[in-house]
Parts: structure tokens; C-alpha cells; sequence
């Protein structure tokens, strides 16, 4: 990486946010737009860390102000989710390559999805910075969930966590009902998780011309059952994962 143009690392809460600044060793707090940045070094290469904010307005100012006060010139997202996909189970990690607005609805005007005047309705995560983001993912589920306790293993029921890729779909609701989620999975079939900002930094990249590479842990499958022990699964998984494909990244 070129380490003169500093990179963004963007978490969506505090648990996972921490993890990140465990690793920089000195790390200065800005603050800007009534959101702490933390402006540091990891393994040599000029970092911002900042928490997004919660939903796609908030993630976009926190992207803007990346990108315009900080100068950032690649940007890495990593939180929680919910699964939708077949097989997209809690535990496994999502990569995103593409992203979706799932309640942006213009119709008649546009076509249901499409973003006025942009012309599509989905965005493209950068291809290269995805690639290293993947390579990281791999070595942390190599090693990472092993070293996990029992406890937590059964707990969350987590079986061989694995990786996938595509589309992650984004919006301003919370989505924790059966219905939700299959109403979701019948309009979106090839969506693999939902959240509520990365179609957000993701438009804003595209604005920019700033490369996004975006990982999602799976937290539940924003169903019915969702409703887990969501701060024991954020500090005992969530947060580790995210710490170490952080740290795989920029070692790599």
C-alpha cells in the first residue's frame, strides 16, 4: 500500500471501532461534524478510523468528511449484518462486491432500486482493494475461530465459519422479522446480507473516485431469531474478527 495517502478504516460500533484502535499506536482524536476521528499509523501506513454513524445518512456525511477533510484515497468498511443468502450463516463473513439500496424507490419516476439520475441501481465495490480485503478474511478464518471458547462456539452455534462474496443490500430499517427477511430474499435472491450503510459509502465512493472494500460479520439471520445476545456475540466474535482482518490486511 501506498503508505503517504492515508486510508480509512470505518466500523460501524464501538466494540469493533476499539479493536482497530488497539492496534495503531498513536492515534489523535479530531473531531469534525460532531464525529471523533482517530488519525494514526498501522504497520506504517497513515490511517483514519472513525465509527459511520448508524443508517445512510449518517454514513454518508461520515464518508464525505473522510474523503474531503481527511483526504482519504481508499476506503475499508467492516461491522455486523444480517444474513440472507442460502448457506449465509451466523459467524460466516461477507464480502461485498456489489451493493443495493433496498428501500430507495422512485417509481413511477425510476425504476424500483434505480438511484435518480445515476442510472443503476447498484454500485461496485473496487476490485483490488476487495481482492486484499479477501486474502486478509481467508487468514483470519484460518485462525481466528479456532481460538474461540467453547462457550462461545456453542452459544452462537458457529460451525467452520466461512467467506462469501457478492451483494450486500443496504437500508434506513432495522430488519429482524421472518417476513422481512423473506420478502427480501423473494425481490433480492442473489442479496447474501443486509445492513444499513454501505450502499451509502458506497455511492459516496463513486462520487469520489475513492476505491471501497467493505467485510460484514454475520450476526443473526434478520429473521425472527435475531434477537440473540447481540453485545456477548460483538465483543467475543464480531469485534475479534474485525481486529484481525484489519491487522491482516495492512501486515499483508
Amino acid at each position: 500500500m501506498n503508505t503517504s495517502a492515508p486510508i480509512a478504516i470505518v466500523a460501524a460500533l464501538h466494540d469493533e471501532l476499539a479493536s482497530v484502535l488497539a492496534l495503531m499506536p498513536d492515534e489523535q482524536r479530531q473531531v469534525v461534524g460532531g464525529r471523533a476521528f482517530w488519525v494514526g499509523h498501522l504497520h506504517g501506513q497513515t490511517v483514519v478510523a472513525v465509527l459511520s454513524g448508524i443508517g445512510k445518512v449518517a454514513a454518508a456525511t461520515t464518508a464525505t468528511l473522510l474523503i474531503e477533510r481527511f483526504g482519504v484515497r481508499r476506503v475499508v468498511f467492516s461491522g455486523v449484518a444480517g444474513g440472507l443468502g442460502p448457506g449465509v450463516r451466523v459467524g460466516d463473513v461477507v464480502l461485498a462486491r456489489s451493493f443495493l439500496q433496498h428501500d430507495m424507490d422512485a417509481s413511477p419516476l425510476f425504476p424500483r432500486y434505480e438511484v435518480p439520475l445515476y442510472g443503476r441501481s447498484r454500485f461496485d465495490a473496487d476490485s483490488a482493494l476487495t481482492d486484499a480485503l479477501e486474502l486478509a478474511c481467508e487468514r483470519m478464518l484460518h485462525t481466528l475461530p479456532q481460538q474461540l471458547s467453547r462457550e462461545t462456539v456453542s452459544a452462537f452455534s458457529l460451525q467452520a465459519p466461512c467467506l462469501h462474496q457478492g451483494l450486500l443490500i443496504s437500508g434506513d430499517r432495522f430488519v429482524a422479522t421472518t417476513a422481512e427477511s423473506l420478502a427480501l430474499q423473494h425481490e433480492l435472491p442473489d442479496a447474501l446480507a443486509v445492513e444499513m450503510e454501505g450502499a451509502a459509502f458506497a455511492q459516496v465512493c463513486h462520487d469520489f473516485g475513492v476505491p471501497l472494500a467493505v467485510v460484514r460479520t454475520i450476526s443473526d439471520r434478520a429473521d425472527d431469531a435475531a434477537h440473540v445476545d447481540f453485545p456477548k456475540f460483538l465483543g467475543e466474535v464480531a469485534s475479534r474478527y474485525s481486529g484481525a482482518i484489519i491487522g491482516a490486511l495492512f501486515q499483508n
